[in-house]
């Protein structure tokens, strides 16, 4: 059965960091471009970062460029998002998601399959 399942949320505080995991199960995500997506309260969900298939390119949203960093660790079978200086407007649901190819991609049509989310709580 194909799943992900994010990890690693929590309560930080304004300026903290934190650390997101996003575990994969019954495919390979190194086949796959790996996108994060956010979701704050009441608002449309929106990619944050996107890694290709095969590590050459990655996307970042400009609201966290130089601030967030995804990676992936085949072996592990699990992409990360590195999350530093948060703001409390990134308050939010955070999804990880395979896209159905191996190219970056911030359309949420082009991702079949879709963690549950892990909370992501900035305040102080």
């Amino acid at each position: 059965q194909l799943q992900l399942v994010e990890s690693g949320g929590g309560l930080v505080q304004p300026g903290g960091s934190l650390r997101l995991s996003c575990a994969a199960s019954g495919f390979n995500l190194g086949d796959n471009a790996i996108s994060w997506f956010r979701q704050a309260p009441g608002k449309d969900r929106k990619g944050v970062s996107c890694i290709s298939r095969d590590d050459g390119r990655r996307y970042y949203a400009d609201s966290v460029k130089d601030r967030f960093t995804i990676s992936r660790d085949n072996a592990k079978n699990t992409v990360y998002l590195q999350m530093t200086s948060v703001k409390p407007e990134e308050t939010a649901v955070y999804y990880c998601a395979a896209a159905r190819s191996g190219v970056v991609s911030t359309k949420i049509a082009d991702f079949g399959s879709w963690g549950q989310g892990t909370q992501v709580t900035v305040s102080s």
